[in-house]
This record gives C-alpha cells, sequence and structure tokens, in this order.
C-alpha cells in the first residue's frame, strides 16, 4: 500500500512540475509538419547542426525552410511568451506570439518579421500566420 501512495505522490509532483513550466517543452503540428522546441527559462537546447552557438532556447525545424532557432525569448505570463527566431543563416528574423492554451495545445501567431517559409513543388511559400501546437513530450 505504500508503494502505491509513494507511487501516486511521484506522479502528483512530475505533473504538477510539468505544469509550472509550460514553456519547457517539445510542440508538434501535424499538419503543417512543423516542430517547436523550447525551453524559454533558460538556454539550455542544443539546435541540430549549429553546435558553435551553443546551448539556445530551442528551435523550429520540420516542413520549413532552414531551421530557425530561437535568439530571444520574453514571457509576459503563464499564458503567453514572446520569441524571436533567426533562420540558419541569421539573415532572416520572425517574431512569434505563443500562448497557451490548455496542458496540450499551444497557438503562435507569426508577428513581426519576414514570415517563415516552407519549400512546396521547388518554391518557397509562406506557412500559415497562425499555427495550433499539440505537446509532444
Amino acid at each position: 500500500m505504500r508503494k502505491v501512495l509513494l507511487s501516486i505522490s511521484l506522479c502528483t509532483l512530475a505533473w504538477m512540475a510539468a505544469a509550472q513550466n509550460p514553456f519547457k517543452c517539445k510542440l508538434i503540428n501535424k499538419e503543417e509538419k512543423i516542430n517547436l522546441v523550447i525551453d524559454l527559462y533558460k538556454e539550455s537546447i542544443p539546435v541540430p547542426g549549429m553546435d558553435m552557438f551553443g546551448p539556445l532556447h530551442g528551435y523550429m525545424n520540420g516542413n520549413v525552410y532552414g531551421i530557425w532557432m530561437i535568439t530571444s525569448a520574453k514571457i509576459i505570463n503563464e499564458k503567453e511568451a514572446s520569441i524571436r527566431l533567426s533562420n540558419d543563416f541569421g539573415s532572416e528574423t520572425q517574431e512569434i506570439k505563443l500562448t497557451v492554451e490548455n496542458d496540450s495545445t499551444y497557438n503562435a501567431e507569426l508577428v513581426d518579421g519576414v514570415v517563415i517559409k516552407k519549400v512546396i513543388k521547388k518554391k518557397l511559400v509562406k506557412i500559415p500566420q497562425k499555427i495550433t501546437f499539440t505537446k509532444n513530450d
């Protein structure tokens, strides 16, 4: 009985710790095939192929043109954050407003910048202005 109670307590603590850090997770949009890996609390995420920069706040990759690194992040409140991404060449930037809808759903809105693009049939096409992500932890 003690083992069961201990297991339940540990699971509850782990769940509470995850709920207190909504801006440290892996997000995915399956429709657009875009990944967003974030830790807005500290620079702790290595960006694939960009080891020379050391750990950053995260990155966006998948069905986008190149890898977009998070170069700055600001947590506004427990439900809202602002992140600035830069492409892998450093020539373009994009600001995104990230909003937590619930424990597993996040909304990203492209606010300011050049607009991130993806390749479709050898052409660069803008990704949607608003994207819904789900947790993929």
